[in-house]
């Protein structure tokens, strides 16, 4: 799904922080209902959550059908449905972490109904204990707005609600200076941290005037220090630490890092059919695949890319990093390299691509010397992706809102990066 509004289910994967939950609890609230969240603790659960998750979305919509029903005139001459009463619905996040691990999310309230992690849902089948609520449509706060207009007091309510910067919820603009010393009006807009081909976690702090960004502050979310390392970099991590690690598989693994990467930006720039392919092909070169079987496509994908015109004209121009400003700030590997806009990068990725296919085959020990991930070196003063994000807020300053999310996609920073500084022997190995 593209957004919240379109999605029905909200599935967590992994135990959250307790300071996760405000975010969480924004997503949750952007879907229409009936609308579900459930977490996963583990990996080896998913599925058994998603099973359960179907079963209680279809019990839901089966219960919002019957309020729907019993809100048409007549319909209570009928009597109670099943003792569900009119409008409402069930506001139930579903638990299936080990008890042991989710004891430290703090108080869930009482709208949260805790599962063991062995999929047992018999007893959550009929409901029972469930709080019920009154639809957004019917809660309180419509009951006060009708009261309002009904008494005619609409007027002192939109005055109390523009002295508090917002109306209706939504915040009001502010004035500030422009580029051209206009006094125009500011809005400060969060993107993040949960947006389809967004790096996860990653939070960015917009001011536009109009749709000018004329100030961005970088921030995301906590990184927990665990002693895992970071998915796409661990290949050339467990060669400093001294474990035997062969050539194909670093090949696979940055071949893989810079699809996913190029899918990606792809996506956001609505070249969805080359973006799955992408994915199809990081998939396929992860998974093991012979050179034969990927070579061709893959290097079909990458023509196809270089030799689009609309799409060079879509994206050229956006993002300039020079390779002398680029160097300045500490951003090592392809944005380094590309020394140019978002398209450069992305003929970066892709050029890296087709050249990584002649090493999937090699056998022979990865250097314990070498130390240059996906994204650039692992053994510098900062992690790779922390000099991507030192970079956005002066590539993304002047560039037009709609333009944001494509320049971010090329850059593409890696939270998990974060982390290796607490990582034993990751970043100086």
């Amino acid at each position: 799904m593209d957004t919240p509004a379109a999605a029905d289910l909200l599935l967590v994967c992994g135990v959250p922080a307790p300071e996760d939950g405000e975010w969480l609890d924004g997503i949750e609230g952007s879907m229409p209902e009936p609308a579900l969240r459930i977490v996963a603790g583990e990996s080896g659960r998913i599925a058994g959550a998603l099973d359960m998750a179907r079963r209680d979305l279809i019990d839901r919509t089966v219960t919002w059908h019957r309020a729907d029903v019993a809100d048409e005139p007549g319909a209570h001459e009928h009597g109670d449905h099943e003792g569900h009463g009119e409008g409402h619905h069930h506001d139930t996040h579903h638990d299936s972490s080990p008890p042991e691990a989710s004891d430290d999310q703090g108080d869930q309230g009482p709208n949260r109904h805790r599962m063991d992690g062995h999929g047992d849902h018999a007893a959550h089948s009929g409901h029972e204990g469930h709080e019920h609520h009154q639809p957004a449509d019917h809660g309180p706060h419509k009951d006060h707005m009708d009261h309002a207009c009904h008494d005619g007091h609409m007027g002192h309510m939109g005055h109390e609600m523009h002295t508090m910067g917002q109306v209706a919820g939504l915040p009001m603009a502010e004035r500030g200076d422009d580029r051209d010393e206009l006094r125009l009006d500011q809005l400060h807009v969060p993107i993040g941290p949960a947006l389809s081909d967004w790096p996860a976690g990653l939070i960015l702090r917009l001011t536009l005037q109009g749709d000018v960004v004329q100030d961005v502050a970088v921030d995301h979310l906590r990184v927990p220090s665990v002693h895992r390392l970071p998915f796409w970099d661990e290949p050339w991590l467990r060669a400093a630490q001294g474990e035997k690690v062969t050539r194909d598989r670093a090949a696979r693994r940055r071949c893989a890092a810079h699809l996913d990467s190029a899918g990606r930006l792809l996506a956001v720039v609505g070249w969805d059919d080359v973006a799955a392919r992408c994915r199809r092909l990081r998939d396929e070169v992860l998974s093991g695949a012979p050179r034969e079987g990927v070579d061709g496509d893959l290097r079909r994908t990458v023509r196809r890319v270089g030799r689009s015109r609309p799409l060079r004209w879509s994206i050229a121009g956006l993002g300039e990093l020079s390779a002398d400003r680029a160097r300045a700030v500490g951003v090592t590997g392809p944005a380094l390299a590309a020394d140019g806009d978002a398209y450069n990068r992305l003929l970066m990725w892709m050029s890296e691509v087709e050249r990584g296919l002649d090493g999937l085959d090699d056998a022979r020990p990865l250097a314990p010397d070498d130390r240059t991930g996906p994204r650039g070196r692992l053994d510098g003063p900062r992690p790779p992706s922390q000099a991507l994000l030192d970079v956005l807020p002066e590539l993304l300053t002047g560039a037009e809102f709609a333009c944001a999310r494509i320049i971010v996609a090329s850059l593409d920073p890696d939270l998990d990066e974060l982390a290796l500084a607490s990582v034993s022997g990751a970043a100086h190995a």
